[in-house]
């Protein structure tokens, strides 16, 4: 069980990917709590409007554009957060892209970029942050969302999965590592999640890619959580000290399947989709 960092109110939190989705609504929960938040996003207009948004709800609020691709902008940031706001109290990795495709159809290009914003993208901002934290000797916290994809993976999501499946060996090293500095980690796995996201995916396999992002879309729109659901989870997560957060009734169900019937996934997942169609056609 991780370290719980106990009540947000006066702590500083960083939160990446912050112009949208999990993100900005993080970020919101956060503020409400009481907050000082550090926010980045290579989004500029959506940054430039979360960080309106929160002004006057959060106690502090810092805003600074920044790569998770690009070690050095990632530092400056760091140093940004640490010269406005002081040490980081609390890290939240949210910022992710999403591919679609099967793995006979996605290029390397798609692997390389996906690894690179998930996984070494959440690296890459904790390297930044963490030395700071450790050095301060008062403990903190750090989130790191995936997605049920890090229970088990649909085969037109196997480089997305992928990068979500290493978010779980990171969090759990980071976990062994950071508890006798008394700095908590949680790993988020939310179901589908009503978020912008699918509006930028790359789609591989399709002949009409942007028909399939308006597909996807209205699916995350009918049937996904809302982002400031997801938001309170995290909150929650940290202030209690949560190690592996499924949201949603699918992530709950594929955990527990992946728990205790690892080999049944596959077929239920078929299966699933399967009925799924065919309860769409027959509607």
């Amino acid at each position: 069980m991780p370290h719980g960092l106990g009540s947000v109110s006066g702590r500083v939190a960083v939160v990446t990917g912050a112009a949208s989705g999990i993100g900005r609504a993080t970020a919101h929960a956060l503020a409400q709590r009481g907050a000082a938040l550090a926010l980045c996003d290579i989004d500029e207009i959506g940054l430039e409007r979360t960080s309106h948004e929160l002004r006057g709800v959060a106690s502090r609020v810092f805003a600074e554009r920044a790569d998770v691709t690009d070690e050095a902008g990632v530092a400056r940031f760091a140093a940004s957060v640490e010269r406005e706001l002081g040490v980081a109290d609390l890290i939240v990795n949210s910022a992710g892209i999403v591919v679609v495709g099967r793995f006979l159809e996605t290029p390397l290009a798609d692997w390389n970029r996906l690894i690179d914003v998930n996984l070494t993208g959440t690296v890459r901002v904790c390297r930044a942050f963490l030395p700071a934290l450790v050095a301060r000797g008062r403990g903190g916290y750090v989130v790191n969302v995936a997605s049920a994809a890090a229970f088990t993976t649909l085969g037109d999501l196997s480089a997305y999965g992928a990068s979500k499946h290493a978010l779980v060996g990171l969090s759990q090293g980071l976990t062994e590592e950071l508890f006798e500095h008394g700095i908590g980690v949680s790993l988020i796995c939310p179901g589908f999640v009503d978020t912008p996201i699918a509006n930028h995916a790359e789609v591989r396999g399709v002949l009409d890619a942007s028909a399939e992002r308006r597909r996807i879309a209205e699916f995350l729109r009918s049937r996904g959580l809302s982002a400031a659901r997801v938001a309170e989870r995290i909150v929650r997560a940290v202030e209690r000290g949560q190690a592996i957060v499924p949201v949603g009734i699918e992530a709950r169900m594929l955990r527990t399947l992946s728990r205790v019937a690892p080999s049944a996934l596959p077929f239920l997942v078929v299966g699933g989709r399967r009925l799924a169609s065919w309860l769409g056609n027959r509607g």
